[in-house]
C-alpha cells in the first residue's frame, strides 16, 4: 500500500465533515474514494464512494479522514479541493480542479 507525501486531492472543512457525518451512519470503517473514469458529456467524470484501501492508493489523512485516490485518477485530480455545499438548490459536494480545461454544466464532468 502506499502513503502519498503530498495530498492529491483536499478537502475543506465542510466537506470533511459532511464525509464524517456520511461514513458514520453509511459506511463505518470505510474511507473516502475519489476517482476519475470514463463518461460524462465532456469525457470524463468524477466520482467519491466509500471504500477500502486498494494496493497502489495515495492515501491523505486531512482532518481525521483518509482520502484514497488511486494511480490513474491522480493524473487528473492533482490539486484539487473537494468542498461541501449544504444550500436547498445547486447544494451536495463540489470539485474544484485546477487541470479541467473545460467542465460541463453539471459539475461532474471534465475535460482535461
Amino acid at each position: 500500500m502506499t502513503t502519498a507525501t503530498q495530498t492529491i486531492v483536499g478537502l475543506t472543512e465542510s466537506a470533511a465533515s459532511q464525509v464524517k457525518e456520511t461514513l458514520a451512519k453509511e459506511a463505518p470503517g470505510k474511507h473516502l474514494r475519489v476517482y476519475v473514469e470514463q463518461g460524462g458529456c465532456s469525457g470524463l467524470q468524477y466520482g467519491l464512494v466509500f471504500d477500502e484501501q486498494r494496493d497502489n492508493d495515495s492515501v491523505s489523512e486531512q482532518m481525521g479522514l483518509s482520502v484514497l485516490v488511486d494511480p490513474f485518477s491522480a493524473n487528473y485530480v492533482r490539486g484539487t479541493v473537494v468542498d461541501f455545499d449544504d444550500s436547498l438548490t445547486g447544494g451536495g459536494f463540489k470539485i474544484h480542479n485546477p487541470n479541467a480545461r473545460q467542465s460541463c454544466g453539471c459539475g461532474k464532468s471534465f475535460e482535461a
